[in-house]
């Protein structure tokens, strides 16, 4: 899951710029996806978790880390992708509520990166994505990823990356 997780903190850290929606609202009133989603976060968080995956691959074939999976430039790229457009799909979803940046969600903040990563996956490589994920891999995927959520989201808040600490 590594490929996935690091895209949304890399986003982040390095976004900045032109938000998604360019600053329009959707048909409701309400922003489309918000400031926080820009075009540099969304490619430089993508990329980095690319880059991620390439390490992983790498490490995977010079040591023989068997227990890794077997993951290819489509997995990775795929993790990575899905895990942002999973944060965007999010977003357009909390915005329809009327909710607004930096505000709570629970469990729909936290899991919609495996969410985003898992349906790419299914979409265009479930041969990969029912090879490796079986359901206590799932469970365990769930639960490090709330952990790691709240961890991750706690240290850009203190480094004044984020607003909010969740």
């Amino acid at each position: 899951m590594l490929p996935a997780y690091t895209p949304n903190p890399m986003a982040a850290l390095l976004g900045g710029g032109t938000p998604i929606d360019f600053g329009r609202n959707y048909s409701d009133g309400h922003r489309i996806f918000g400031d926080g989603k820009t075009f540099r976060g969304l490619f430089l968080g993508v990329l980095a978790g690319i880059i991620t995956g390439i390490l992983l691959i790498w490490l995977s074939l010079t040591f023989a880390l068997t227990f890794l999976p077997q993951h290819t430039l489509t997995s990775v790229s795929l993790l990575a992708l899905g895990a942002l457009l999973g944060d965007l799909g999010k977003s357009f979803l909390k915005r329809r509520m009327g909710k607004v940046r930096g505000e709570k969600w629970p469990v729909a903040d936290q899991l919609d990166l495996v969410a985003g990563a898992f349906i790419l996956l299914l979409i265009f490589d479930p041969t990969w994505l029912f090879a490796y994920l079986t359901l206590p891999i799932l469970i365990i995927i769930l639960i490090l990823t709330i952990i790691l959520h709240r961890v991750v989201n706690i240290i850009g808040y203190v480094m004044g990356v984020k607003e909010v600490p969740w």
